[in-house]
């Protein structure tokens, strides 16, 4: 019997204590769409992205036409001229597979230019949602666009557009 007595109050107590606790919900895609910092940075990515595929489609485009034309002179060449042709081919596929790979690679030039674009936002973001924890006394803050658990949540909990006013943008 005291063992009962003690596991119920330590559910009672555990379930007080959780009840205690403050959280709320943002979303982060209604923040991002609403900070136009982001959506510039986003067009600049955009635009520098296709600048860079096109540079990426035109090698590949020169590849296949040494091929083709390699393809229709084939019966001509010689085996050194063949040999010549081919590895000429592998160059410029190997050029457009490396440039691709400085461009989009994990660690390519678009990573970076995302990275020194984005941070800063992201940055100034957290600050925001941290002073809005801090000043409402909530123990964490989920963001509602990312977590595919929450399956309902009260919109009296959404402090997305406090989180604006932190950031200087009132919606």
């Amino acid at each position: 019997m005291k063992r009962f007595s003690l596991l119920l109050l330590t559910a009672v107590m555990s379930v007080a204590y959780m009840s205690a606790q403050k959280f709320a919900l943002i979303d982060m895609e209604y923040i991002l769409k609403n900070v136009p910092s982001y959506e510039m940075a986003n067009e600049q990515l955009n635009q520098l992205s296709q600048r860079w595929q096109k540079e990426v489609e035109a090698l590949n485009t020169e590849a296949e036409t040494l091929y083709k034309n390699y393809q229709s002179e084939r019966v001509f060449l010689t085996d050194e001229q063949k040999k010549k042709k081919e590895e000429e081919i592998l160059a410029k596929e190997k050029e457009a597979s490396e440039l691709s790979r400085k461009y989009f690679g994990p660690e390519g030039e678009l990573y970076k230019k995302r990275e020194t674009l984005m941070q800063p936002i992201q940055d100034d973001i957290y600050v925001a949602v941290k002073k809005v924890a801090d000043e409402k006394g909530y123990q964490a803050i989920f963001d509602r666009a990312t977590s595919a658990n929450i399956i309902f949540a009260s919109p009296r909990i959404d402090v997305s557009n406090e989180v604006l006013a932190k950031l200087g943008y009132s919606n």
